[in-house]
């Protein structure tokens, strides 16, 4: 008999930190399958600045929520608009 999914041991070095920080959005959204939830799970459990990066990406994420388009001057939205695009290409270059 093969022991239960939820009671077998999990190496919190399954998943890198790297990895952890692209799958946050999917796990703040349900989107993880169970056993990749129970890795980032463990990896957090195990990981200080992980944990610490995932608690700031909720509390933006759940803060960010609440704002109203008009909370926010339209030429600051556009200035964080542009940012995040010139973030988002360079994210996506290759590395070097």
């Amino acid at each position: 008999m093969t022991p239960a999914l939820d009671t077998e041991p999990i190496d919190p070095t399954a998943i890198t930190c790297r990895e952890l920080v692209v799958l946050v959005t999917d796990y703040l959204e349900g989107a993880l399958s169970e056993s990749d939830r129970r890795l980032f799970e463990a990896h957090l459990d195990h990981c200080d600045g992980c944990h610490l990066h995932f608690e700031q990406m909720r509390k933006t994420i759940a803060t960010l929520g609440r704002l109203r388009d008009d909370d926010l001057p339209a030429d600051a939205r556009d200035r964080f608009l542009a940012a995040f695009r010139g973030w988002s290409r360079e994210s996506r270059a290759p590395s070097r």
